[in-house]
């Protein structure tokens, strides 16, 4: 089993902590991307493949608004967890378990939209990687349909390599919860240690470690070009409300 598989199987079963409100989440993101997916012409009638849904976040919103939504990942820990929710919310969601660098392997048809959220894909430290799944998910999209990613702003991450991220501190019912992130950085690439510190009745600390790499929108969107897509174009939080720079291709 690789880190990424590793840090995603722990980290699911408390990946609800690090929201203030997780299933407020999930509705606002799906207005969010719905949006998002109207302006580029497609209804929700659309086949939309989340290939690194996680928990549900974006996939099972998207399904309570009507889309056709297949959501693989890489973790079976995720995925479990996924599949609970997506029954509590009663949202039909087909779930499958697939690396986005092989999807191919797992999927036969195409869709009219890939999702990949939430910094999914700077998991790929090397460019080979990250062409691999850009390849990968080019393959799943039908002709004409787009690729919605989103990343962390790197362009500007880059410049100071912070070592740690803001902390997030949720208090209710005599209860205080705290979640933060350090980074430790070489070069482009940044070793992420995930905190959960909950102090209520006991005190739990919990830890999880995985591999990221700074990718930038240059670079992000130059792969992009050269996997298929013929139209990339990047809206920002201003624009969006959403937390992350997102992009957008649409398949040649």
């Amino acid at each position: 089993m690789d880190t990424i598989q590793t840090f995603y199987n722990e980290l699911a079963p408390h990946y609800e902590k690090l929201f203030l409100d997780w299933s407020k989440t999930v509705s606002e993101q799906a207005d969010i991307i719905d949006k998002i997916l109207a302006r580029e012409g497609l209804s929700r009638n659309s086949r939309l493949l989340d290939c690194a849904c996680g928990i549900g976040t974006q996939a099972i919103g998207l399904a309570s608004l009507g889309y056709s939504v297949t959501a693989s990942d890489i973790s079976e820990g995720a995925l479990f967890e996924a599949k609970k929710r997506s029954a509590a919310a009663k949202t039909e969601v087909r779930f499958q378990q697939a690396d986005f660098k092989r999807l191919d392997a797992v999927f036969s048809g195409k869709f009219d939209a890939v999702l990949a959220m939430d910094n999914a894909l700077p998991h790929e430290i090397t460019e080979e990687g990250l062409s691999a799944a850009l390849r990968s998910i080019a393959s799943a999209v039908l002709d004409g349909g787009l690729f919605i990613a989103s990343i962390r702003d790197y362009d500007e991450l880059i410049k100071t390599k912070p070592p740690y991220s803001p902390p997030y501190i949720h208090e209710a019912d005599g209860e205080k919860r705290l979640s933060f992130q350090t980074w430790k950085w070489e070069g482009d690439v940044y070793r992420l240690t995930q905190y959960i510190i909950e102090d209520g009745a006991t005190l739990s600390v919990k830890k999880f470690d995985c591999v990221y790499r700074a990718v930038s929108r240059r670079e992000l969107s130059k792969l992009l070009l050269k996997s298929g897509f013929k139209e990339v174009k990047w809206l920002f939080p201003k624009e969006t409300g959403f937390y992350q720079p997102i992009v957008i291709a649409r398949k040649g």
